[in-house]
C-alpha cells in the first residue's frame, strides 16, 4: 500500500493483515504515518497503489461511509463526539444503518455503566476518559466487524489509559476484532496479540505483542525506562 497528499509520499509501501477476533497495535513515533494509514483503510484517503481486502473481498476505493456499512468502523484521534448532543444522541448516530439499533444501543450501554448514568447528559461535559468510550460505544453500536482506533489514549492521565485500554481488551472476548494505532506503545503491546511498528510510513518491525515488548530497539526507542513497572 502506498499513499500520501500531494506530492508527499506517506505511506511508502506498507503490508500487514488482522485476523478475526485479533487485537492488531500499530506503533510509531509522531509523523511515521500511522493516522494517514487508518484513513487510507477507511476509504478517507486515497491509495496511490496496492490494495484492502475485508473478508476476502477487494474493498479498494470504497467511500468511508459505504465501508461503515460493510463493518469497517473508525474510531477517530481525538475522538469525534458530537459534543452539543447528548449521550444517547451519539449513539443513535452511530447506529443510524443498524437495523437493530436499539438492541445495539442497550448493549452498550449495559457494557459501560457510567454511559448508561450519562446518557441523557450533553456529551461534551463528560470527562476525557468518558468522552473516548463513548467515542468506542457509538463505533460499537455500528455492529464493526473490524474496529479502527486512531490513539485512543491521546489527552488521558495514565490511569484513564489503563481503563480505556482494558475496555479495548474486552472487546477481544466478545469476538470484536481491533486494529489499534497509537503513540503510547507500553499500552499499546500490552493488549495486543500481534504488532507492527511504523517509522516514516514503512513497517520495519513485526511480532507478537510480547515480543515487541522485549524487542530490544523497540524497549530503547519506544518504551522508555521502567515501562514495564508503570504498566503492569
Amino acid at each position: 500500500m502506498r499513499c500520501g497528499y500531494g506530492s508527499l509520499a506517506v505511506i511508502k509501501g506498507v503490508s500487514l493483515h488482522v485476523e478475526q477476533g485479533e487485537i492488531v497495535s500499530l506503533i510509531g513515533a509522531n509523523g511515521a504515518g500511522k493516522t494517514s494509514l487508518l484513513k487510507a483503510i477507511a476509504g478517507l484517503l486515497p491509495l496511490w497503489a496496492g490494495s484492502i481486502h475485508l473478508d476476502g473481498s477487494d474493498i479498494t476505493g470504497t467511500p468511508a461511509w459505504r465501508g461503515v456499512s460493510r463493518g469497517l468502523v473508525l474510531v477517530p484521534e481525538g475522538r469525534g463526539i458530537f459534543a452539543d448532543m447528548s449521550v444517547l444522541d451519539n449513539l443513535i448516530v452511530g447506529g443510524y444503518r443498524n437495523r437493530d439499533r436499539q438492541l445495539a444501543i442497550d448493549r452498550v450501554l449495559e457494557r459501560f455503566p457510567r454511559l448508561h448514568e450519562r446518557q441523557r447528559q450533553i456529551a461534551g461535559t463528560l470527562s476525557g476518559g468518558e468522552q473516548q468510550m463513548l467515542a468506542i460505544a457509538r463505533a460499537l453500536v455500528g455492529r464493526p466487524r473490524i474496529l479502527l482506533l486512531d490513539e485512543p489514549s491521546m489527552g488521558l492521565a495514565p490511569l484513564i489509559v489503563k481503563d480505556v485500554f482494558d475496555i479495548v481488551r474486552g472487546l477481544r472476548s466478545q469476538g470484536v476484532t481491533v486494529f489499534i494505532v497509537e503513540q503510547n506503545a507500553v499500552a499499546a503491546l500490552g493488549i495486543a496479540d500481534r504488532g507492527y511498528v511504523l517509522e516514516t510510513g514503512e513497517v520495519i518491525l513485526e511480532g507478537t505483542g510480547e515480543a515487541l515488548r522485549e524487542n530490544p530497539e523497540v524497549k530503547r526507542a519506544y518504551l522508555g525506562k521502567g515501562y514495564r513497572e508503570v504498566w503492569e
